[in-house]
Order: structure tokens, then sequence, then C-alpha cells
């Protein structure tokens, strides 16, 4: 079984990944995020700071890492997110801007101004979609998607908004069932998703939940969430 959690920026995608993962004794894999590529593929900048060029160098990297990982991971493993919510944040991007914080003033209907970067982001955008969606459809047995219950996290490292995360969240579901990978919408607490899902994809617990999540909460905290002009000031030094 290859299972990916699905879900937006704040869903607690990478918690329940690392939690499951301990609970049903399978392997897990993600990809290292934007913020934590950053210093390495575009030094001095912020992910806010980023323009369209540089942002699709960002989606790409991260692409590639995600699939070496899973392919090392064999035939069983849990994934935290895919590809599709690479390229989907990108595509989100076409209507909100490339930061999307700059077009809070928007109406639901309304997008950004289609600039010239904004036209050429939008074709490269299409392109890759038809990559990545192919390897979605090959790589992955189901989704569980994590719905928007919880906030934005206050942290500095999401630059996005409600509109962008509804936005994504819509388009991540329509893109997997589009591909014909069956979604399952799995809500509450994080023991509440646990049992939910190893429920419904028949897996055997080999530890209790609040151990496994003790053990997530580790793994968790572990990641590097320093901002990353930090990370960068730490490199050159």
């Amino acid at each position: 079984m290859r299972l990916a959690i699905s879900g937006t920026y704040s869903s607690g995608k990478t918690i329940t990944t690392y939690a499951l993962a301990q609970y049903a004794g399978i392997p897990r894999t993600r990809a290292k995020t934007m913020r934590e590529l950053l210093p390495e593929a575009i030094p001095g900048k912020t992910l806010e700071q980023c323009n369209a060029a540089e942002l699709v160098q960002l989606i790409v990297r991260r692409h590639v890492d995600r699939v070496l990982h899973e392919s090392r991971a064999g035939q069983t493993f849990v994934s935290d997110g895919t590809s599709l919510q690479e390229w989907i944040y990108g595509s989100v991007r076409v209507v909100v801007g490339i930061n999307p914080n700059d077009s809070v003033h928007l109406g639901d209907l309304e997008s950004v101004e289609r600039t010239a970067e904004i036209r050429v982001f939008e074709q490269v955008m299409e392109q890759l979609g038809v990559a990545y969606k192919q390897h979605v459809r090959s790589t992955y047995d189901a989704f569980v998607h994590l719905p928007n219950e919880l906030a934005l996290a206050a942290d500095g490292h999401r630059p996005v908004n409600e509109r962008f995360r509804s936005m994504a969240d819509e388009r991540l579901v329509e893109v997997a069932e589009e591909l014909g990978i069956p979604v399952h919408v799995v809500g509450g607490t994080v023991p509440a998703r646990l049992e939910r899902i190893v429920e419904l994809f028949g897996l055997t617990p080999v530890t209790t939940v609040e151990k496994a999540i003790a053990l997530a909460q580790q793994e968790y905290d572990a990641i590097d969430m320093t901002i990353e002009s930090d990370r960068a000031s730490v490199i050159v030094r």
C-alpha cells in the first residue's frame, strides 16, 4: 500500500504521517520543504521574495527530492504529501500572485493582473502538471485527505492566506479524483485520524496511539523550522 497523506498548509499532514508510520509500523517518506531548500537553491532570499522563475526551481527541486525518497521506500509507505502539492501551490499563484499575501485585498472571483511573468508562469505550470500528474497516478494507491479544520499557524513559515489555502485544498481533491486515485477525507483529532486510517486500509497497529503520537512529536520537533534567512546566515559563517 502506497498511501499519501494529502492536505494544505496547517492541515496536520506531517504529524499525522509520522504518527501513522509509528502506529502501523510502515515506512514514511517526505520531501524537504521549500524553506528547507531555499538556502541552497536561492541564497539570501525568503520564499516571499522569490520571483516566478525561482519558484519554478523550488517546485522542481522539491519534486525531485520527493521522487528520490519514494523510490527508496519500495511498495509500502506513507507519504507526507505528494508532488500534486508543489504543482497546485504553483498553479494557484496564477490567480493569487507569486506571493499570495500581496493579493489579500482581492475578492473571491478576482485574480491578480495577468502580467507577462504570470502568463509565462501559467504555461510552465501547465506543462509541469502533465508530468506531475503522471508521476502521482503511477505512484500512489490511495489518498487520505485532511480537511482545513485548523487555523493557519502564525509561525512565519506560510506565505499564504485562507483564500489560497481553500483554493489549493479543493484542487488537491479534484485532481486526485481526476486521476482515478481513491480519496478518503479524514478529519478530527490525530488519534481519531489514526484509528480511522487503520480501519480504512486494514492496517494492524504495532503500538498504542499515545506512544505513536509521542514518537511522532519527537520527530516533528527535530525538523529545522528556522526562518530560511537565518539558516542562510549560518551557512555563510
